[in-house]
């Protein structure tokens, strides 16, 4: 075969393959002029995760100072992260998973957003809610791993139980130790603790005297000084005239 044969032929073999390079040359610069554009879905979608977390952690840690309330909080920060998650996970991803895959992953960000809560609440409020926050520390350390594990879809969900996973539970079985020991003693000290609201002020002793040892009554009428108010008139003193 001649060179102009050999040229022919290359020539024939790579162009099939043009039409496909530009294609996906097209589809990248569409994704990023996608991504371009949904630059306020993508900043919404992160300050979803944050708001709803923070929502959480506060209603966990406040829960037993107004359940109604607080669990209304609890509500309404669940469904900010879900909002998110959808929108981060499904809406402005290349890839939709199927809705088996969707509803796990959701039910993972679920899980994960009380996690993130307990863990972030617990922490923030320690020293308000000692007890409260050496159980949430880590119970919201083992359960926002398991519910990433759960959610990542990258990552097997066996790895739970792996050496990882067991570094989290052991982390999570030494804090709480750690964490009752100090809140052991902020507990039975007097003064501490969270208020919310007007505390409560003493009432006052309404048998306590106002005053003093009465004095003597000034002698009145021609009465003589040494004269003293009877038992009577001292316990009918109320502004009555006998």
């Amino acid at each position: 075969m001649t060179s102009p044969q050999l040229l022919d032929a290359r020539t024939a073999d790579t162009s099939p393959g043009s039409p496909a390079t530009g294609r996906a040359a097209r589809r990248k610069q569409h994704a990023g002029m996608a991504r371009k554009r949904s630059l306020a879905a993508r900043y919404l979608g992160y300050v979803g995760y944050f708001v709803g977390a923070g929502l959480i952690s506060g209603a966990v840690v406040h829960y037993p100072l107004d359940p109604d309330r607080y669990t209304r909080i609890a509500g309404y920060g669940a469904f900010v992260f879900l909002a998110a998650t959808v929108l981060n996970e499904f809406v402005l991803t290349r890839e939709r998973p199927g809705l088996p895959r969707m509803l796990l992953a959701i039910g993972a960000s679920l899980l994960l957003s009380f996690g993130i809560g307990m863990l972030s609440g617990g922490l923030q409020h320690f020293d308000d809610f000692p007890a409260r926050g050496a159980v949430l520390v880590p119970a919201g350390l083992v359960v926002s791993f398991v519910a990433y594990v759960i959610k990542d879809a990258d990552t097997p969900t066996r790895r739970i139980f792996s050496l990882v996973g067991l570094a989290v539970l052991v982390t999570a079985t030494l804090a709480f130790l750690g964490l009752r020991e100090v809140a052991a003693p902020m507990e039975s000290t007097p003064g501490g603790g969270h208020s919310h609201g007007t505390a409560e002020e003493p009432a006052a002793d309404d048998h306590a005297p106002a005053t003093g040892p009465a004095s003597p009554a000034a002698p009145t009428d021609g009465a003589s000084p040494t004269a003293r108010p009877t038992a009577s008139a001292t316990a009918h003193n109320d502004g009555h005239t006998h």
